[in-house]
C-alpha cells in the first residue's frame, strides 16, 4: 500500500491555495480522546496507535508530537520516514511551524477536527510571520484513506433513572439556570459524554466510551439533539420527545448554528414532539410558546466551550454573540449524585472480585504451566522453568482470560479501554497495547503489570496492579514500594476545599523523588458514571491544567503513580478515589477539609514490597485496606478463592 505521505502531498500542492504544511490531530468532530476506527486518521498517516498526539506533514518533512506516556511507543512504531517530537522537551507544533516555515506560509485544517481554543492559539502565533491557517472544506486524509471503515449504526439507549440518578428535567433545568445567570440564551454541547450525560443516553459509537455521536443544543425554552436518525428506535424518540427534547439529523447542526445566532431556531411543543414520535418522527412545524417574552431579547449570548467546540461551528457565530467559557455540563457531570456514588461504589466491588478471580487463576496457571513459584513464594535460587510445550500465556490470552471473569459480573456492558496487559520490558510502555501476533509470553522471571476496567450499567471502573510470580530484584521491590508508598500518601490527603489536582501531585512523587526517581504522566484522572475512563474537568497532574479546577466533593480521581525503566520492566498501582468531607480537628479559616474514599478492591502483592522501606502508618494502612477487601469481596467469591484472598491479605507486624 502506498504510504499516506505519498498521497497526501500532492493534494497539498494542488490546493487552492497550495499548502505548505498539514496538521492531523487525533481528535474526531467532539474533541474526544478515544475516537471510532474511521476517525483515526493521525494513526493512518502515521502508523503510530497511541491515543494523543498530532501530526504534521510538509513537502518534505514529517513530524509527530505525543506526551510522556507515548515516547516509547512511538520510536518502535514510527517509520524513518518521521521524527518524534516529545511534548514537554521540544517545541510545541505552533512555534515549530512559525520558526521552521516561511513567512506567509499556508497551514491546512480540518475546522471540524480543532478546537476553538487550539485553532486561535495557532492563528496568534502563526500572524507574527503572516503565516495562514487554512480552514479545509474536505479532510485529505479522507481522499487518500481508500479503506477508511464505513460509519456503523448502533442503537441508543435510555440509561434508567435509578443509575442516572437525576431526571432530564432537573438537569435541563439546572442548565438553563445557568445560561440565565451567565445573560445566554442558548449553549452548542459539542462533548459526547456531555450530550450522553445531560439526555441520559447512552450509544455504542466509540469502542470502550458508552457514547453516541451526536450535538446537542439548549435554549431557554427547546432542546436539540442532532444524531443519524437510525440510530433512535420509536420508544428512545418517544422517551426524548416526553423531555422536549427535538431530533435532528446529525448534519443539521451547521445551518442550526446559524439559525441560532440569528434568533431563527424554532422549536415545536412538546405535545408535538410526542405527536411525531408516534408518527414515526414526524413532527409539526408549530412553533413553542416563548415564555420569556421580551425578556429573551436581552438574553442573545450563545455559550460556546473553546476547549471542545470544533472551530467550525465556532466560525458560524458572530464573535459578539459568543460567551467562550468552559461548559456547564463539565462540573456537573463531575460531581456525581448520591445514585452515581452509589452505582459506582457497587461496581467497583463487583470488578475488584473478577479481578481476585484473575489473579488465582494466573497464579496457578503461572505454576502448573512454567513452573513459578507463584504469587506468594519467593525461591532462594534461581527460578527454574518447566515449559509446556502444548500450552503457553501471553499477554492476550490472560487479557482475555480477565475480561472473561469480568464479563460474568451484573450489569457489564464491556471493557472501559484496551486492557494493558504487558510482561517485562513491555510494562515499561506506559499505555502499552498487545496485538496477539505480536505481543510477549509470560515470564517467571519479569514483573506483570496490567491495567484495565469495565464498563457496567451501574458505573465505570479503572484498576491496576503490578505482580511477580517469581524471584523479583531487590531494585523492583525498590521501585514499587515507593510507588506504593506514594499512592498511600495520596489516598490518605487531607485539604482544604480549593485546592487542585496539581497541589496534590508532589504527594505521590515524592517517595520516588527522594531516590531520583520520577513518571511522566498525571497521577489522577476523573472517572464517568458508565461514561468515559477518562473524565474532566478536573485531574491530578503536574500539567499546568491541573490548576483550572479545584477537587470538590463527589468528585472521583484515580489515584496512579508508577515508575517505568525502558527496556526492563514497569510498576504502576491505581486505585479510583471519591472525594468526600474530611473529618479535621480544626477548621482553619472555615473553608472546611476534604478527603479520599478509596472505592477499588484488590490486594497489592506483599512479595514486592520492601517492609524496611514502609513506615508503621503504610503499613497499617496496608493491613486495613487488605481487611477491608477480605469482609468486601467476600460475598463474591467461592471458597478456593477466599482462600486465596486471605493468604494474599493476611496482616504484616506493624
Amino acid at each position: 500500500m502506498e504510504d499516506p505521505l505519498d498521497s497526501l502531498r500532492p493534494l497539498m500542492a494542488s490546493h487552492s491555495p497550495p499548502l505548505d504544511a498539514l496538521i492531523v490531530p487525533s481528535e474526531d468532530y467532539h474533541q474526544s480522546e478515544y475516537v471510532s476506527v474511521r476517525d483515526k486518521r493521525r494513526e493512518f498517516v502515521s502508523g503510530f496507535t497511541g491515543s494523543a498526539g498530532l501530526a504534521l506533514i510538509t513537502m518534505n518533512e514529517a513530524r509527530l508530537w505525543t506526551d510522556g506516556r507515548y515516547f516509547l511507543q512511538a520510536t518502535q512504531q514510527l517509520s524513518d520516514r518521521w521524527k518524534l517530537m516529545r511534548i514537554g522537551e521540544d517545541p510545541v507544533v505552533e512555534n515549530w511551524i512559525a520558526d521552521n516555515l516561511p513567512n506567509c506560509a499556508t497551514v491546512g485544517i480540518d475546522p471540524w477536527c480543532v478546537s476553538v481554543e487550539t485553532a486561535q492559539r495557532w492563528e496568534q502565533t502563526f500572524s507574527k510571520k503572516k503565516q495562514k491557517l487554512i480552514q479545509l472544506s474536505t479532510n485529505l486524509v479522507d481522499i487518500v484513506w481508500k479503506t477508511r471503515p464505513s460509519p456503523e449504526i448502533h442503537p441508543i439507549i435510555v440509561q434508567p433513572l435509578e443509575f442516572a440518578g437525576c431526571s432530564v428535567a432537573e438537569k435541563l433545568e439546572d442548565l438553563r439556570g445557568k445560561l440565565a445567570q451567565e445573560k445566554a440564551y442558548g449553549i452548542l454541547i459539542t462533548t459526547l459524554d456531555e450530550v450522553a450525560w445531560l439526555y441520559n443516553v447512552r450509544g455504542n459509537d466509540v469502542s470502550y466510551c458508552p457514547v453516541v455521536h451526536a450535538f446537542a443544543i439548549v435554549t431557554s425554552d427547546s432542546a436539540f439533539f442532532y444524531v443519524e436518525k437510525k440510530k433512535v428506535s420509536p420508544e428512545v424518540h418517544h422517551y426524548l420527545a416526553k423531555n422536549g427534547i427535538e431530533v435532528r439529523d446529525y448534519g443539521s447542526v451547521e445551518s442550526d448554528v446559524v439559525l441560532l445566532a440569528s434568533g431563527h431556531l424554532s422549536s415545536v411543543t412538546k405535545d408535538s414532539l410526542i405527536k411525531g414520535a408516534k408518527d414515526g418522527g414526524i413532527v409539526s412545524t408549530e412553533t413553542g410558546h416563548n415564555e420569556n417574552g421580551t425578556e429573551e431579547n436581552k438574553h442573545n449570548l450563545i455559550w460556546v466551550d473553546p476547549g471542545s467546540c470544533c472551530f467550525i461551528l465556532y466560525s458560524k457565530l458572530p464573535s459578539d454573540q459568543v460567551f467562550m467559557h468552559q461548559s456547564p455540563l463539565a462540573l456537573a457531570k463531575a460531581i456525581k449524585n448520591p445514585a452515581e456514588l452509589d452505582g459506582l461504589r457497587k461496581a467497583h466491588i463487583r470488578d475488584g472480585a473478577a479481578v481476585v478471580q484473575y489473579l488465582v487463576w494466573l497464579d496457578i496457571q503461572m505454576q502448573e504451566i512454567y513452573g513459578a513459584p507463584g504469587y506468594f513464594l519467593e525461591p532462594q535460587g534461581t527460578n527454574k522453568r518447566k515449559h509446556s510445550e502444548t500450552l503457553k500465556l501471553t499477554e492476550v490470552s490472560v487479557s482475555d482470560k480477565l475480561e472473561g471473569f469480568r464479563s460474568k459480573q451484573e450489569h457489564f456492558k464491556g471493557l472501559s479501554f484496551p486492557t494493558i496487559s504487558s510482561v517485562g520490558p513491555n510494562a515499561a510502555i506506559i499505555h502499552y497495547a498487545p496485538e496477539a501476533k505480536t505481543c510477549s509470553e509470560l515470564d517467571t522471571d519479569s514483573i506483570y503489570l496490567f491495567d484495565s476496567g469495565a464498563q457496567y450499567q451501574d458505573g465505570t471502573t479503572d484498576i491496576t496492579r503490578t505482580v511477580h510470580f517469581g524471584k523479583p530484584s531487590q531494585h523492583e521491590k525498590a521501585c514499587y514500594t515507593a510507588v506504593l508508598k506514594g499512592h498511600i500518601a495520596l489516598d490518605t490527603a487531607k485539604f482544604p476545599n480549593g485546592t487542585t489536582g496539581h497541589a496534590l501531585d508532589i504527594l505521590a512523587r515524592i517517595p520516588l523523588w527522594k531516590d531520583g526517581l520520577d513518571y511522566r504522566h498525571g497521577t489522577g484522572h476523573g472517572i464517568g458514571s458508565y461514561l468515559n475512563v477518562h473524565e474532566g474537568p478536573h485531574l491530578i497532574s503536574f500539567r499546568p491544567t491541573a490548576r483550572n479546577v479545584a477537587l470538590q466533593a463527589s468528585m472521583t480521581v484515580t489515584d496512579e503513580p508508577g515508575y517505568y525503566e525502558d527496556g526492563k520492566f514497569g510498576v504502576r498501582l491505581e486505585n479510583v478515589l471519591i472525594v468526600k468531607e474530611a473529618d479535621t480537628k480544626f477548621n482553619f479559616g472555615e473553608k472546611g477539609y476534604l478527603s479520599f474514599e478509596h472505592i477499588t478492591w484488590a490486594p497489592y502483592q506483599k512479595k514486592l514490597m520492601d517492609q524496611t522501606m514502609l513506615t508503621p502508618e503504610e503499613v497499617e494502612w496496608v493491613n486495613e485496606y487488605h481487611s477491608a477487601c477480605r469482609e468486601i469481596l467476600a460475598p463474591y467469591l467461592d471458597e478456593s478463592e477466599m482462600t486465596w484472598l486471605k493468604r494474599a491479605t493476611e496482616p504484616d507486624s506493624v
